[in-house]
Order: structure tokens, then sequence, then C-alpha cells
């Protein structure tokens, strides 16, 4: 797990390596273990590392092929290094390391981009062929490894983080507003190409760029494709039947993501994901090991503390953090230049107290990130499947499986969930525009028109390609917020419900039993029956990162904040909020009429990101 860098200039001028090593200081929180930089002629690689696998220099990167052709830089890891080492040796390969990068390079050079689908981890990668000039970078199947660029015709430039990027512009950026804009109406990021900063770019999620020198005219050419289509590969795989099926994948892919060199934990929230990898570790795999969680005061929105106490006297070492309002004030300033672009909730700041909580405990952590997207884990995927339900006739069973939910959860949101979805497309965004009438009118104008990818969350007929389009379009934002906040402390960030086993298998089950008798989940929760304690498993709230952000939003600091920001001399003030509306909102949030404190720390985060990075 580390930080990779690196330009190639057009023009043929030879590479900055000032410039690389600037990129790779700006980025060493995420390798503090080693470094190293290559260049040739117009060509610069830089590489951070933090030593996972093979802990020797023997890891050490850039890294050259025996015939000295190709060079890798690569950030991730690859998991069934061991196997592909094993198949790759038949073939004719020699290893002279223990490390998964030189079996990622070999495999590569055996079988070029077919290899990719033969990985399972996670990663971005750049490999250079120094005879032909071509460079290729390539991007995990669901964006768990960050990749960004910037092409400005003349120089091709890419970091796995923003802010490297951004001190090799010399006259400065711009706020994309399109982002902005799906920022504030949808509670969106990271769901197209595009970043918060106009010109830095994104690759997408299962994705590669590729670079090719000209033959006769001597420029380049850039391209950028797609490698992995999740609906094609789920089309080709083998249907999980039962809940046991699920569960023995899932502790295949658990296995598989405890191999390290290094100290390993978990993040245990109390919720059912988290507490089954716990389980199936201390379980199946015969491993005890630390768990890192966020607490809160009884009774607070956000504490679990009940639940995750069940684990007490099973693991070794649990530790706690308690994030609160002062904390959040102490760290606010540190935390949105880290993220470098604005997140929707404090939810994200709970989890990166988590982090710094394990640091120096572990160097690998796992998590339960990608469960709720395979098996319908958020709440309003009960609008999707009463949708389909209602959509299939099945009158009967959408009567039981709605009286079911109203008595389990004594909540009609899942009930206007379905109304939502029913909705044409145009009134669904015209009620996302309606329900933030805080913004201005002219940012309103400017966007009310453009067609938005976030609504694609909104468009599927049934509760399998709502599944389809979280991976496409929604899981990825969670995969950065969890790249920054781990790296930031020098932890590798491990999720196994994302093993792309799991979730074809998973996704290509249309029949399997996701939402049954008002619960989600429940071929996880069948599965797991007997090694998570029942307190946990048939838990029905959700709260995931959950904090009481209600309360630390009326906290004196905020308050004086946000006044701040609703004055003539903010900077989202007339752009992108009408200060009177928004006064309006928080003065109705003061008072406990409302919780409107994710409305309310949107305006926040956006004021003090373009404060950050712009003023």
């Amino acid at each position: 797990m580390c930080g990779l860098c690196g330009l190639i200039n057009f023009n043929r001028e030879y590479a900055d390596e000032d410039i690389i090593r600037r990129m790779m200081l700006l980025q060493k929180h995420r390798g503090p273990d080693d470094d190293g930089v290559f260049i040739e002629k117009n060509i610069g690689l830089g590489f951070v590392r933090l030593s996972i696998i093979d802990l020797s220099i023997d890891g050490h990167q850039p890294m050259t092929s025996r015939d000295g052709r190709h060079v890798i830089v690569f950030n991730g890891e690859i998991f069934n290094y061991i196997e592909l080492r094993e198949e790759l040796k038949k073939l004719g390969h020699r290893f002279f390391t223990e490390s998964d990068t030189e079996v990622l390079l070999a495999a590569y050079l055996q079988w070029g981009e077919e290899s990719f689908h033969r990985l399972n981890g996670m990663w971005a990668f750049v490999i250079y062929d120094r005879d032909s000039g071509k460079l290729v970078a390539s991007r995990d199947r669901y964006g768990i490894k960050p990749f960004y660029y910037i092409n400005d015709g003349n120089t091709l430039m890419f970091a796995s983080e923003i802010p490297p990027l951004l001190s090799c512009i010399s006259g400065g950026t711009l706020p994309n507003d399109k982002a902005v804009y799906d920022f504030l109406v949808f509670n969106r990021t990271e769901h197209t190409d595009e970043t918060f900063f106009k010109g830095i770019m994104k690759l997408k999620h299962g994705h590669l760029l590729e670079v090719m020198p000209g033959q006769n005219t001597g420029g380049y050419s850039v391209s950028v494709r797609r490698w992995y289509d999740l609906r094609h590969q789920a089309d080709k795989a083998q249907s999980i039947t039962c809940a046991e099926d699920f569960t023995d994948q899932l502790s295949a892919s658990v296995g598989l993501r405890l191999r390290s060199d290094v100290p390993m934990g978990v993040c245990l929230s109390g919720g059912l994901d988290s507490s089954s990898i716990v389980s199936l570790i201390l379980e199946r795999h015969g491993m005890n090991l630390s768990t890192f969680s966020a607490v809160y005061n009884k009774g607070q929105y956000g504490d679990e503390s009940e639940f995750i106490k069940e684990y007490a006297g099973r693991v070794n070492k649990m530790f706690f953090t308690t994030p609160d309002a002062a904390s959040l004030v102490a760290d606010l300033g540190n935390f949105v230049r880290l993220h470098a672009e604005p997140v929707p909730a404090t939810g994200i700041y709970a989890q990166y107290k988590v982090m710094e909580l394990a640091r120096g405990n572990v160097v690998v952590i796992l998590d339960g990130q990608g469960a709720d997207e395979i098996l319908a884990g958020y709440h309003y995927f009960f609008g999707f499947y009463f949708k389909d339900l209602l959509k299939q006739l099945k009158a009967s069973r959408l009567i039981r499986e709605v009286l079911d939910y109203l008595k389990l959860h004594r909540s009609i949101y899942g009930l206007k969930s379905m109304a939502y979805l029913l909705l044409p497309a145009a009134m669904r965004k015209r009620a996302m525009v309606e329900s933030k009438g805080y913004l201005s009118d002219s940012f309103i104008a400017r966007h009310r028109d453009r067609k938005s990818i976030a609504e694609n969350l909104y468009e599927p007929d049934n509760l399998q390609d709502a599944l389809f389009s979280h991976f496409e379009y929604k899981l990825e934002h969670l995969l950065k917020w969890e790249d920054r906040n781990s790296m930031y402390f020098s932890l590798e960030a491990r999720v196994p419900f994302l093993d792309h086993n799991l979730v074809e298998r998973t996704l290509a089950s249309e029949g399997l039993e996701r939402i049954r008798g008002g619960m989600t989940k429940t071929v996880l929760r069948d599965g797991m029956k007997g090694m998570v304690p029942e307190k946990i498993r048939l838990r029905k709230d959700k709260l995931g990162f959950g904090t009481p952000q209600d309360e630390w939003l009326r906290e004196p600091f905020f308050i004086s904040l946000m006044n701040d920001i609703l004055g003539r001399d903010s900077l989202i003030a007339g752009q992108y909020i009408c200060s009177e509306k928004a006064s309006t909102v928080f003065q109705n949030h003061l008072k406990g009429n409302v919780d409107n404190s994710k409305e309310i720390w949107k305006m926040i985060n956006l004021e003090l990101w373009l404060r950050e990075f712009f003023n």
C-alpha cells in the first residue's frame, strides 16, 4: 500500500525530477517506509512505500523487470499473488523477491491486459515499456485504490491523491461547479470521472489509461477505456445458491486478506458487516486480533457500544475512541486538507478518528465496505424492493412484506422511498432540487437542465439493477474516503466484501434472498447464525459511522462559523447558497425544530474547502 506519481512530457522535454519529488513529498504519509524515483528522458515515475508484504529492500519501487525493459509503480495489494506466482513459474518465469509487485509485473508481461482479470486485489498501477514508449495505467474493479491525472495537451501528470497534482498547476485551477451541484443536491460524489477541481480527472474504477507514442509524427495519443464490466462478469459467474455458500465465499475472501507480514486489525462498528468479519477471523481462521471502534455517550446517536461489547472477552484487544465537537473543531482544518474534496457527512470524520486510533497498533485494517451494495443493506433499498414486487404484480407478497416492514421498523420511510421511485424522472429531480431550498436560484438555473449521472441511482426498475447501479455510481465515494482516512495514518485498509468472486457470484443470483420479513441482508444473517452474536445478527437498525452531528453543529464554534458563512464575505454566499434561506435552515436547526445537520455540514465543508484551495 503506497503512493505513486509521475509525468510524461509529450513535447519530449526531459522530466523534471524536482516535480516528481514534490509530488512524492505531498503524499509521503501513504508510504513512510521507502521511496524511489525513475527518470528517463521525458518520463518520470515516483513512489512512496508502505511495506506490507516482503518488508525487505527487494520490494523497492519503481521496480524494473529482469530484462530492464519494463518499469512498474504499484499502489495496492494482489492477494492471490502466491497462486499466480506458482502458475507463472510453470510458464518459465523466475522470481527473485517475495513481493506481489514482481508477480504483478510478470503477470502483465505474460498475459497483457487479460492479466487484470486474474488479479484478486486492489490496485492502481503504471507500467512503462522503455522500448516502445507505451505507458499503461490500470485501476481495480471497484475503485478501492485511487488514480488522478491531468492531461493539458503538453504533459500527462498522475498521482494517488489530488494535492500533488495541484502543486504542478502553475496557473491554479477553479472549482468544478458540476461536482458542487451534485454534492449539494444529490449528496453524490465520485460518480463521474470528474473531480471538484476543473482539469483534474479521475481514472474510473475498472478502467485503464493508455499512452502511445506516435510512430511517425513523434506525438502521443492518450486513451481511456473500460477493462472490467460487472454486469458482463456476473452473467458468466456461478450464482451463489444459499447462505452457507455465501458464508464460505466470504470466509475465503477474509482468508486471502489475512495475508500480511505486519500486524492486522478490524474496524468494528457493532453492525452486522464488520461483526461478520471479526467472527469469521475468530471462528474459521483461528486468529486473534485487535479491533478499533468509535463510541459515544449512552443514548447519543451513533453510539453502538452495547453491540461492540458483545465481543468483550473474545477479542484480544479492543480499542475505543470518542469523537466529539471539540475534537472535530481541532481536526477540522487538517480533515478538510487531507480529503481535498468536500464530504457530505461527519461520519467520515468518525472513521478518521478510528484510523488515528489504529495507528501504531496495526498496519493493516479490515473493514466492512461493500456489504450494503451486494446485499441491499441501505434502508432505501426497501423502496426498490417494494417497487419490484409491485411491478411484478406480486400483490400478496408485497402486502406481507410491507406489513412486516411497518411492524418491525415503525416507519414509513420504505413506502416513501417506493413512492419517490415511482415518480417520473423529471419529478424526482425537481423534488430533490426543491428539498434544497437554501440554494441560490442562479446556481440551480445554471445546472437544472443538465443530466446528472447521480439520477441513474433512482432509475432502475428492480432491486437487482439497483445493486448494479450502486456499484457503478455510488460505492466508490465510500472507498475514496476510507483510502484517505487510512492512508493519512499510514494504514492499509482491506475490504473482504469486495472480493470480485464474492461480488460477481452474489450479483449473479437474482433469486438470492436479500430482503425478507422487513430485514435486509437476509443471506448474510442466515449464514452467520451461530458465529455472530444474536443481538447483532438480528439488529434491524443501521448506523454505519453515525455521529451525533446534530448536537455538534449547535456548539458555539459552529454557530459562529455558520454566521460567518451566511455573511456577505463568504465564498459560497450568493454563488451557491441564498444566505437568507440558508439562515432559516440554520435557525430551525438551532431551535431544535428539525435536524438540518446534513445540509449545514455540507455548507460548512464546502466553504472551508473553498477557503483552503481557492481563497
